[in-house]
């Protein structure tokens, strides 16, 4: 199984839209036997799930998403695991071992494209009552 997680710094990135790169983690017989830095090359929203096709990924890992990509990946057959925050290494462990939660209510379904988050900030609210997240 391939599974790529949003990435920067070692943690999962919280916003798919902007991920600076994805960490692909070979898993197999329920342990991750290797992984590698997939640079998605400034690909955008829908580039997105196309370069994680091409790499064969059949799961996702990640903060943030919308449900336009949401959609995209269900439809090309990647498991998706939204709302998932820390460390990539440990996450990609836990789905290996089969106890992370698939969790389908962490979607955004909120876009404010005027609003911008700053990289340390995860999605949720902001104080104002207005959810903000995956641009």
């Amino acid at each position: 199984m391939r599974v790529a997680a949003t990435y920067e710094n070692g943690e999962i990135f919280q916003h798919f839209g902007r991920t600076p790169a994805f960490k692909v983690y070979e898993i197999e017989s329920g342990s991750v036997v290797r992984s590698g830095i997939l640079d998605p090359e400034g690909a955008g929203h829908g580039a997105l799930v196309g370069v994680l096709v091409e790499s064969g990924t059949d799961a996702l890992i990640c903060g943030g998403i919308g449900p336009g990509a949401a959609n995209s990946l269900a439809q090309a057959g990647i498991v998706l695991y939204a709302g998932i925050s820390g460390s990539a290494d440990a996450a990609a462990e836990a789905l290996a071992a089969g106890t992370l939660e698939q969790n389908t209510d962490a979607n955004c379904d909120h876009h404010d494209h005027d609003h911008e988050h700053g990289h340390g900030e995860g999605c949720g609210h902001h104080g104002t009552g207005e959810h903000h997240c995956c641009h």
